[in-house]
């Protein structure tokens, strides 16, 4: 996974925003023809095993990108080597991580907004409990950070 930049976003469940970013970020990346290995996880077990929310797979087909293949997973000690850079989607699970992240960690860790200018500190917020817009406020998000990381690391 070291040839490619290698992109994991972190969520609390892994069914809503954490699985928009993977959709979000494979889609830039084939847009711009760069490689690069993704993958989204949960700081809970809630979802493991489950295919993203329903209306998160709505929104994401909506831009022409099929998740209902991809499974909710919780985040491990190994994926802090495993993968070259860490986002969590907000402030809490970046909290999570930082207490979870192992001595040996290489992956650089951080919030996803950072990465997009003006939109520094802030959290993508949690769509789960709300309606459909909130999903599309999420994808909106999601898709800014993804362009600004393939500008970045591509």
């Amino acid at each position: 996974m070291r040839d490619a930049p290698s992109v994991l976003f972190i969520c609390l469940g892994n069914i809503c925003r954490s699985p928009l970013a993977e959709a979000a970020l494979r889609a830039e990346a084939a847009k711009a023809g760069a490689a690069f290995h993704v993958d989204s996880a949960g700081t809970g077990d809630w979802h493991v095993d489950c295919p993203p929310d329903p209306r998160a797979q709505a929104v994401a087909l909506m831009h022409g990108i099929d998740t209902s293949g991809y499974r909710g997973r919780q985040v491990t000690v190994d994926d802090f080597t495993r993968f070259t850079h860490i986002f969590a989607l907000d402030a809490a699970n970046l909290r999570d991580l930082r207490r979870i992240r192992p001595a040996n960690a290489t992956a650089t860790l951080g919030l996803l907004m950072d990465v997009v200018p003006g939109r520094e500190g802030s959290d993508v917020a949690d769509p789960y409990y709300g309606d459909d817009a909130g999903f599309a406020v999420t994808w909106d998000d999601v898709s800014q950070a993804a362009r600004e990381i393939v500008a970045r690391l591509a």
